[in-house]
């Protein structure tokens, strides 16, 4: 299966198949572009208009923006509702998360989660292969909660997302914050904005951070 990174807490999960998944495309506002690619799914973790933009998405796909358990073209897909902050979503509400399963690969996104590590979730997550995390705090969790959640969550590869960029301010951490605190020998930097995982390259013996150059 492949990941290609759009941008913010957008990505585009492409089964051998051919199925297309795009979670949580945002509004040019933030200051980058979205692009425009077909989808036979899109996943919303919450209503805010860097996670919405479903007018950016091409064909007619299926729109996923509710708990339950879901399948796309044989694709499965499960989501459960967290807290967008650390005070019970009293600040901003909830956020969906998801997981897919797309050619054996367990893969989450965990949308915008503002609330620490807890057994509800680890249980919702795990097994998990590819972790999709937030990790510029602010509006989500911030570095350290993040790499807390990758401790307990164990998962193959983690790739970081919402966080500062070139385009994309919002007033976000850096990924760096995130990634200090891994050993160097864990980074791995990837020319371009896409990556292709096979269930059987995993080892589960050290989590991997894969790092897009922006």
């Amino acid at each position: 299966m492949k990941v290609t990174k759009l941008g913010h807490s957008a990505f585009q999960l492409e089964e051998s198949t051919g199925t297309k998944i795009i979670t949580d495309p945002y509004n040019d506002s933030v200051g980058q572009e979205m692009p425009k690619l077909e989808a036979d799914a899109v996943t919303i973790s919450h209503d805010h208009y860097d996670h919405n933009n479903l007018s950016s998405v091409l064909g007619s796909p299926k729109i996923i923006d509710s708990e339950g358990a879901f399948e796309v073209s044989g694709v499965h897909i499960s989501s459960v509702s967290a807290n967008h902050d650390s005070h019970n979503g009293v600040r901003r509400g909830k956020s969906l998360i998801f997981k897919y399963r797309l050619d054996g690969v367990e893969v989450c996104h965990m949308g915008d989660i503002g609330e620490e590590c807890n057994p509800f979730i680890t249980e919702f997550i795990m097994p998990v292969n590819v972790l999709l995390i937030p990790v510029g705090g602010k509006y989500t969790i911030d570095a350290k909660k993040a790499k807390d959640y990758v401790d307990k969550l164990m998962p193959d590869v983690v790739i970081p997302m919402h966080y500062r960029t070139k385009n994309i301010d919002l007033g976000l951490d850096k990924v760096d914050d995130f990634l200090e605190l891994f050993d160097s020998s864990d980074l791995v930097y990837v020319e371009g904005n896409e990556i292709t995982f096979d269930r059987a390259i995993f080892d589960d013996e050290v989590t991997k951070v894969i790092v897009f150059k922006d």
